[in-house]
This record gives C-alpha cells, structure tokens and sequence, in this order.
C-alpha cells in the first residue's frame, strides 16, 4: 500500500515541476518577439510569442497610396503570418516542456 502513496507522490512532484516549467515557458514567450509581414515588405507587424500584436509598421509611401483596400489586405497578411509565427514558436516551446505530447489547454 505505500508503494502506491509513494508512486502518487513521485507524480505530484512531476506535476509540480512540469507546472513551473511551463509558467517559465509562458514568461519566455511574452518577451520572445515574432515577425510578419506582406509579400511586398510594405506591412510588417511583430507580434509577442504569446500571440499579443506588439507594433505595426506600415510604409510612408504604401500608406500615401491612399488605397485602402491594399493596404487592408496587405495588413490582414502580415498579420496572419505574424500570429502564425507565434503560434508555431509557442508549440515548438511547449513541446520541449511536454516532451512532444499535445496536451490542451496548456498555453
């Protein structure tokens, strides 16, 4: 019977560690800093490894343009790949904490 305990007590401390692990990982990931961008470099807009849009950056002269649809459509890309890119580091750093397994909910 405390063989049982002590297995029970080996998970929780597992438990424990991989919850600090991943608190540290969520810390990182607010400071890590993601790009994205138009095909055309004319938008660009980073984005935190938590998914937080941090800075937009749109050329003077595409913002002269005055065409609003390109540069809404120009925005809506850049902005997709960013949160893209944050997405993915976020998995690659939650799978070095999870050793691979997808557990939701996590991030």
């Amino acid at each position: 019977m405390s063989g049982t305990f002590g297995e029970m007590g080996n998970l929780l401390k597992q438990a424990q560690q991989m919850q600090r692990e991943l608190d540290r990982v969520r810390d990182e990931l607010t400071r890590q800093r993601v790009e994205g961008a138009s095909p055309n470099g004319s938008v660009r807009v980073e984005v935190s490894g938590d998914g937080m849009i941090q800075k937009v950056q749109i050329k003077p002269e595409f913002a002269r343009s005055g065409d609003a649809a390109q540069i809404e459509e120009a925005l809506l890309v850049a902005l997709r790949e960013g949160l893209q890119n944050a997405a993915r580091l976020r998995a690659e750093q939650m799978s070095k904490v999870t050793g691979g397994l997808n557990l939701p909910g996590l991030l």
